[in-house]
């Protein structure tokens, strides 16, 4: 049986992100109008404030330790429109609207190749 915790996490009205062991959420972007998957990044609580005050992604880089926007040195910045939260409150689907390409390739998204079999192949718009 669920305790009270749980119950108001899974159920309840309250914001109350369950950040992981090293402090993060798992975010996903995708584009507010298509929904298609454009990035997949993560969140401390500082990128989660700043995303929520600014209304541009902020993210937590984990190679550099850093917070970081997107958007900061490229100018592709991710205006976001709406957060959805999923049932426990651990990920995070930001739906935004992209002011350039997503992903540092300068592919429109992050997931622009498929697996076919063993292979990667580009997928085609």
């Amino acid at each position: 049986m669920a305790n009270s915790d749980t119950l108001e996490r899974e159920q309840g009205r309250a914001f109350l992100p369950k950040f992981d062991a090293n402090g993060l959420l798992t975010a996903v972007a995708c584009h507010a109008d298509s929904r298609e998957v454009l990035m997949l990044a993560f969140m401390d609580d500082e990128a989660l404030t700043r995303t929520r005050e600014t209304g541009l992604a902020h993210f937590h880089s984990r190679s550099r330790g850093k917070l970081w926007c997107k958007g900061e040195t490229s100018g592709h910045f991710l205006r976001v429109e709406d957060i959805l939260v999923d049932c426990d409150q651990d990920a995070l689907v930001l739906m935004v609207r992209p002011e350039g390409p997503a992903c540092h390739t300068g592919a429109p998204s992050c997931f622009y190749r498929r697996l076919d079999g063993d292979v990667l192949v580009t997928v085609k718009d």
